[in-house]
């Protein structure tokens, strides 16, 4: 990781294709080694990666509750951080995903249920049966959203929420705004509904919304889901991609496919 908290991976992608014809595709994970991942498999698939990080992880050092009945994982992040922290947990343990299942299993947790469908909307129909008067720990960011707690509290759980990290905008974010005002972006991969948040919020600050959504329109743009996409289309994006799977490397060939087929 580079001083300025720009991956290096990504910095020396993005300086050794400046001669580079191949269409620009737009990723936006945080500046460590998802973002590398994400350069590699991108270039790996034929296409330039621009690697922008529109999400920075503050933690909060914030631990979970241990006497939950239940509790809940959302994102490999915040396995990683109660992981970091020695949590112990007894109880019937989730996670929304495959992803952060996989991220539990390696750091040792065993993983008692992951929903069909990876979202809150569907963490919520399979345990909305069996978490009444219950005590339900959820252990994620200061984004997440509403769908889940409300979901199990009217399923009548009793439900914790612990904040384990705060998400925020790097201030050096936004060249991938730039190139899209510039019509110069052919695809942008949107990760999470922030993502998409924090894009439309650096074009406003450069004076360039409208550019930089006309930019989109002409671009193949993918969201991981569709929470992600109900926020993309309300703020004036049109989608062209949303794979079934909410997989980051599922949703990357999907939009290259379409890019370049």
């Amino acid at each position: 990781m580079s001083d300025d908290g720009v991956s290096e991976t990504a910095a020396t992608a993005t300086d050794a294709t400046a001669d580079d014809d191949r269409p620009r595709v737009a990723v936006f994970r945080p500046a460590d080694e998802r973002l590398d991942r994400a350069v590699e498999l991108l270039d790996s698939l034929g296409v330039r990666p621009v690697g922008d990080p529109m999400l920075a992880v503050a933690p909060t050092g914030v631990a979970p509750r241990e006497d939950a009945d239940y509790a809940i994982l959302t994102s490999k992040t915040g396995v990683e951080l109660v992981a970091e922290a020695g949590w112990r947990f007894d109880g019937t343990l989730c996670a929304i995903g495959e992803s952060t299942a996989s991220a539990l299993r390696d750091a040792g947790y065993a993983v008692d249920v992951v929903p069909e469908v990876f979202s809150s909307a569907g963490l919520v129909e399979t345990l909305a049966d069996r978490v009444s008067g219950t005590r339900v720990e959820v252990a994620r960011s200061d984004h997440g959203s509403a769908v889940l707690t409300d979901g199990l509290n009217d399923a009548g759980a009793f439900v914790h929420e612990t904040v384990l990290y705060r998400l925020t905008r790097p201030p050096d974010s936004g060249e991938s705004v730039a190139l899209a005002a510039r019509g110069d972006l052919d695809a942008a991969l949107f990760t999470s509904s922030l993502t998409v948040e924090h894009f439309l919020d650096a074009a406003a600050e450069r004076g360039i919304h409208e550019d930089a959504l006309a930019g989109l329109d002409a671009a193949v743009v993918g969201t991981i889901g569709d929470p992600t996409r109900t926020v993309a289309e309300a703020a004036g994006i049109d989608v062209d991609v949303v794979p079934e799977t909410a997989d980051f490397e599922t949703m990357a060939r999907a939009v290259v496919a379409t890019l370049t087929g």
